[in-house]
């Protein structure tokens, strides 16, 4: 699996910098019975269905070049932006989301919760530093990184 990654990365990453896209994150996962290539693409000002259209004919027409085949089961090619929802996987990632609404879930509970959302203040190679709320009243938690299960933005409600 990660060489058909490595591929696929090679492979759309200049069509991608031609059209001043990021390569936000790529996955090949088989669910039920079939196989899915999904890319997802991102651009500062968001990406439209007509970017992901065009992404995805241009990689399909790379991927079909090459000869021997470098997935040789049938999979479905799926380009989307990673959604308002995205997750928070690499570094730049969370850099990018200081300031931004945020949910986090934690592999280990931090005064008694494994859940906190809100504001992301700050963030290091170790902690995060996240405002949140409690009724109506401001607090702050210092989240270490290794106790981080997942993180995504989030939509405030």
């Amino acid at each position: 699996m990660s060489s058909v990654i490595e591929t696929v990365t090679q492979l759309v990453t200049p069509i991608l910098e031609e059209r001043h896209f990021e390569l936000y994150d790529l996955e090949f996962v088989k669910e039920g019975k079939s196989w899915y290539l999904r890319v997802y693409i991102d651009k500062e000002d968001g990406i439209n269905i007509e970017e992901c259209a065009q992404v995805s004919d241009l990689l399909s027409e790379k991927l079909d070049e090459l000869d021997p085949d470098p997935i040789p089961q049938a999979y479905f090619l799926e380009v989307s932006s990673p959604g308002a929802e995205r997750p928070l996987k690499k570094p730049d990632d969370y850099d990018r989301a200081v300031g931004k609404y945020i949910h986090v879930s934690l592999y280990q509970p931090i005064d008694g919760a494994k859940i906190f959302e809100g504001t992301l203040e700050n963030v290091t190679e170790d902690e995060l530093t996240l405002d949140y709320l409690v009724k109506t009243r401001h607090k702050q938690i210092v989240i270490p990184r290794q106790k981080v299960a997942k993180a995504r933005l989030a939509i405030k409600f």
